[in-house]
């Protein structure tokens, strides 16, 4: 099995090198130790390849660590680089990019959070925004954000529609005001979408499954259903053996 040359190594090859072309190894694992001695390096040299990495990596616990790696680094070195690929044609830079920038967690990135970015085409990209903006957004500006994350209400399957309440939820109370307007939508999946998100503010305990049932269904319809449910439960089928079917 391939491994990774430990960058202190001094074999003559240059230590960017090697960690460069671990970083494109076909193993996984070479790839995750190769991120890692970046990061514990903390060498900005390094971020040229983490970054070019980022883009392409498949495996979602290699493409952690590269942005772990990224955190590492000097911020006034990364975040400049980093911002270029917010405007990548590739998803997956741009959306890694995203959520690189939530993991440093600075506030001066938060003017590249820009409206085409929070409506990005690539519903992964365009989820990664939202969680980001939600945790830069000044708080003067929160009321403006949370009237921009309402015109994507409706968008996207169960995961996505989650993803977009749970933004909104995190973001308190400058949500309920939009919310309730977003209710009377005559569009119904946006209504209904807008109810559910309103209905999670007021339920934060809910667990997963829940919360996605209720931002599918609506929470009326949720309900609805739990009294079907619990009205039925325990009657038998008709038909079943041993019993006697009542007309």
């Amino acid at each position: 099995m391939q491994e990774v040359v430990p960058i202190n190594a001094t074999n003559g090859t240059p230590q960017h090198t090697r960690v460069a072309d671990a970083l494109s190894a076909d193993n996984a694992s070479v790839r995750l130790r190769a991120a890692l001695a970046a990061g514990s390096s903390a060498d900005p040299g390094f971020l040229e390849p983490l970054v070019e990495r980022c883009a392409t990596e498949p495996d979602f616990f290699v493409r952690d660590m590269l942005s772990w790696a990224l955190t590492r680094l000097p911020p006034e070195f990364a975040l400049p680089r980093i911002r270029q690929e917010l405007d990548s044609e590739h998803a997956q830079a741009r959306s890694q990019a995203l959520h690189t920038l939530s993991k440093i967690g600075d506030g001066s990135a938060w003017p590249w959070i820009t409206r085409d970015t929070l409506h990005d085409a690539d519903e992964e990209v365009a989820r990664t925004a939202w969680r980001v903006a939600v945790a830069l957004v000044p708080q003067d500006e929160k009321k403006d954000l949370a009237a921009e994350l309402v015109t994507q209400l409706g968008r996207g399957d169960r995961g996505v529609r989650l993803s977009l309440s749970r933004a909104l939820v995190d973001l308190g109370h400058e949500t309920e005001a939009v919310l309730a307007k977003a209710a009377e939508h005559p569009d119904a999946a946006v209504a209904a979408h807008a109810r559910a998100t309103a209905w999670l503010r007021r339920n934060p305990e809910a667990g997963r499954d829940e919360a996605m049932r209720v931002v599918m269904l609506g929470p009326e319809r949720a309900a609805a259903a739990d009294t079907v449910a619990s009205g039925t439960a325990g009657i038998p089928s008709a038909g079943e053996p041993g019993e006697t079917v009542r007309c």
